[in-house]
């Protein structure tokens, strides 16, 4: 309730601010300023109307405030700097202490993992607070100023970055997925190891780190394995004739899975039968089904399940050493 409420209130806060800005707009002469083309011989001049260092200048003259020289001297542009440089320490040095944390236990690590980037998100926007206020102190004429001249001009340059902001504010709010999550994401599986403003980042089986844009994640389903859970379910499938013998194929199957230090013994092993078609021949496919008492275990777990097995039923002469070859 309160993760909607918060929602609903940057939602008006945006809409009324877009209306605000489509205000001054529509009353900025420099934004209704028709383009001219004068063409002399084969010389070409354009005149635009993307507003300019001179154009900025111009508007804060009309409103009163002083010149920008004058609101960002050397001295405020060396002490932003200093603080800039002071901040990305302390985060640096805070990221450092909660990884080190987390590598205590499984629990921690996920809790740290997803602390983190909240962490960074609230301490840039303090040290941004810092400077803006503390340092530079613009007159509100300024701030007005800057937003209606440049506003438009990085609106359009940024639309896909925008997005992407967007997108991460809102998986941070909604959260369809944590960092430490197993997620399914259009044909990449993997951790949810980073959840950034731009993009989302999961480690594949393979050690590839692969990138996501966060307004590509809002769009597309995400299958989540685990929802915030250090355990998960873990599928080993085998395909084996059709006149094997099902209930020593389950006990085998079964055993393989208890007797992995790997296994999550609070959920239960399923053992599931199917009739199919592969290579062009009807076969039984069988899914086995246990819980991996932590994620990061989880493909060790599915090949600790999967060679116990081949190895008990070639033992028990129920298939034989070169059936998958």
């Amino acid at each position: 309730m309160i993760k909607k409420n918060i929602i609903l209130l940057l939602s008006a806060i945006l809409i009324n601010s877009i209306s605000l800005f489509g205000h001054c707009l529509h009353d900025d002469p420099l934004i209704h300023q028709n383009d001219t083309i004068a063409i002399h011989k084969t010389n070409l001049e354009v005149n635009d109307s993307i507003p300019t260092a001179k154009t900025l200048q111009e508007k804060i003259s009309e409103l009163g405030a002083p010149p920008v020289n004058r609101i960002l001297t050397t001295g405020k542009i060396v002490w932003s700097l200093i603080i800039i440089l002071i901040g990305f320490l302390v985060l640096k040095f805070i990221d450092v202490l909660l990884n080190k944390i987390g590598q205590r236990s499984t629990h921690y690590r996920i809790v740290t993992k997803r602390i983190i980037p909240i962490v960074k998100i609230l301490g840039w926007i303090f040290i941004t607070y810092i400077i803006i206020q503390g340092v530079i102190r613009p007159p509100l004429a300024t701030v007005i100023a800057f937003f209606t001249s440049v506003g438009v001009a990085v609106g359009f340059a940024a639309q896909d970055l925008l997005k992407n902001i967007f997108g991460g504010l809102m998986i941070l709010f909604d959260r369809p997925f944590q960092i430490g999550d197993k997620i399914e994401a259009g044909s990449s599986y993997g951790e949810v190891i980073k959840i950034g403003l731009r993009s989302t980042r999961i480690v594949t089986a393979d050690d590839s780190v692969v990138t996501i844009p966060n307004a590509e994640m809002m769009n597309q389903s995400i299958a989540n394995s685990n929802s915030g859970e250090t355990n998960c379910q873990v599928v080993a499938e085998f395909y084996l004739p059709l006149d094997i013998d099902t209930q020593k194929v389950r006990r085998i199957a079964t055993e393989a899975a208890m007797v992995s230090k790997y296994i999550y013994l609070n959920k239960p092993v399923a053992v599931l039968f199917f009739n199919e078609m592969k290579d062009k021949r009807s076969v039984i496919k069988m899914r086995l089904k246990a819980y991996v008492s932590d994620i990061a275990n989880e493909f060790i777990f599915k090949s600790d399940m999967t060679e116990i097995t081949l190895r008990e039923l070639i033992k028990e002469k129920l298939i034989s050493k070169d059936y998958y070859m």
